[in-house]
C-alpha cells in the first residue's frame, strides 16, 4: 500500500452532505474527488477549471444597460421623501 498525507478541509456542513451524495453517484468518495482534482491541477499545471464572475441574464444586462443610458435613472437621493417625490412626479 502506498503512503498517505492527511489534508483536512473546511467546509459547511450542508455542502459536505451534498458533495457525498453526488460524488456517491460516480461511486466515489469526497477524498477520491479531491484526488482527482489534486492530479488534475498538476498535469493543468494550475486549477483544472476557469474561475469567472458570475454573467448576469440578458433581463439583468438590459437593465443596466438602460441605467447607463439614462442617467436620470442612477441619481442618488438625500432622502425617502425625496426619492418618493422623484417617483411620485
Amino acid at each position: 500500500m502506498t503512503k498517505t498525507s492527511i489534508v483536512n478541509i473546511r467546509t459547511e456542513p450542508e455542502i459536505k452532505k451534498q458533495v457525498e451524495n453526488l460524488f456517491s453517484k460516480f461511486g466515489i468518495s469526497v477524498s477520491d474527488a479531491v484526488n482527482i482534482f489534486f492530479h488534475q491541477s498538476l498535469m493543468q499545471g494550475g486549477l483544472p477549471f476557469q474561475i469567472q464572475l458570475p454573467k448576469p441574464n440578458p433581463e439583468t444586462i438590459a437593465a443596466i444597460e438602460d441605467v447607463n443610458k439614462n442617467q436620470n435613472m442612477s441619481r442618488t437621493f438625500e432622502s425617502v421623501d425625496e426619492l418618493m417625490k422623484d417617483l411620485n412626479a
